[in-house]
């Protein structure tokens, strides 16, 4: 449970508790404080426009039609949708206003918040999905690869979800495309529904066909690749302390371990200092294994997309079978199992990982487990 939640409305009247909100949402003041470019928001500040499309989503009928857990959802996803533009805006030379990147900042902000707030993978991850793509369903259907960004969302998040979400978004503005926009909103809820990812994601034929698609664009994405996977890597990812050595232990105990930390320590290297021998170790001896087609697992925090794909591709080049492990423990746990740690993680470091932080998503691996001891 969020702070929020309790501010969720309800029928029969589903009116919002803004005097309650207003005293506990973190990012009132900087919102009010935001100025938008009246072309495209006539109601100037941030505040007031999140506050007019949360009155908007809340006034739908398909969302008051849904049940309690995804009201609660979409309803956190349009008071945080704009969270990241405080620190995104600028005006230009021309006395335009922007924001461009807002969406993945916001991302980044609304994860790391509702994360301290108790939120488990399974249900932030796809809700800051909605934040960081809440704009697509405006612009997508001009896009000659419509329909493989309809897939790719899907993977993501329900493109229903997101296509109310883009809808309030829409309504909850003053702009001279205002009605175009709400039209493309049902457009691409339509769309997706024809191309078969409106509630779901869309079907691939098998993980390995899903996997070769997000690693090689313009391929169909019904296209069956054909598996000639000849082993298996298990790349962990999680902070430090989320308990990635104890679940090795417990579930592959016989697989050998590439560890950056043990090799750190052979090589006699911090852990804030420069790694550039210890990884060019770890790699050399990952390729001993995928030459020898022997499974092992890789042991890192992983924390990043650039730094996974950076090794995914190493294992794929030599037909390696895929599969991601993340592990995340509630912020409370998280520290006090690193605190108790023969050599912890310093809070400065830590704040930097966080700074990086976003868990594996299922179009990076052939399998991508999430493994939550978040209470």
């Amino acid at each position: 449970m969020t702070p929020l939640d309790a501010f969720v409305p309800d029928g029969p009247d589903w009116r919002i508790d803004w005097e309650g909100l207003e005293r506990i949402f973190p990012w009132t003041e900087s919102l009010q404080a935001c100025p938008q470019d009246p072309l495209w928001h006539g109601e100037v500040d941030v505040w007031t426009h999140t506050r007019m499309v949360a009155e908007a989503l809340v006034d739908m009928e398909e969302w008051q039609a849904l049940d309690e857990a995804s009201r609660r959802h979409l309803f956190l996803a349009a008071l945080l949708h704009d969270i990241g533009k405080p620190a995104c805006t600028e005006t230009e030379p021309d006395g335009r206003i922007t924001s461009r990147g807002h969406s993945r900042r916001g991302e980044a902000m609304a994860r790391l918040w509702l994360w301290r707030a108790g939120m488990g993978p399974h249900e932030r991850e796809p809700l800051v999905a909605l934040i960081r793509s809440h704009q697509f369903p405006f612009f997508l259907l001009d896009r000659d690869d419509a329909r493989d960004e309809a897939i790719r969302l899907s993977q993501d998040l329900r493109c229903d979800r997101l296509g109310l979400l883009a809808e309030a978004d829409a309504r909850g503005r003053i702009a001279r495309d205002r009605a175009r926009l709400i039209d493309n909103c049902r457009l691409f809820r339509e769309f997706c529904a024809d191309t078969g990812c409106l509630d779901a994601p869309w079907a691939f034929t098998d993980n390995h066909s899903r996997f070769e698609w997000f690693r090689r664009p313009g391929r169909d994405a019904a296209y069956a690749a054909h598996d000639d996977t000849r082993v298996e890597v298990v790349l962990m990812s999680g902070l430090p302390a989320a308990g990635k050595d104890s679940w090795i232990a417990a579930n592959l105990p016989d697989w050998p371990v590439i560890s950056l930390d043990a090799i750190r320590a052979e090589c006699g290297v911090e852990s804030g200092g420069k790694q550039g021998k210890v990884i060019a170790v770890a790699r050399e001896r990952a390729r001993e294994f995928l030459r020898a087609e022997k499974n092992f697992v890789w042991n890192a925090t992983n924390l990043s997309r650039r730094i996974r794909g950076g090794l995914i591709d190493l294992f794929a080049d030599y037909g390696a079978r895929v599969r991601i492990v993340y592990l995340e423990a509630a912020e409370g746990e998280q520290r006090r199992r690193n605190a108790a740690r023969h050599n912890p993680v310093p809070e400065t470091a830590l704040e930097r990982m966080l700074d990086n932080w976003a868990p594996p998503k299922i179009n990076e691996a052939h399998n991508v487990e999430w493994i939550s001891s978040t209470l």
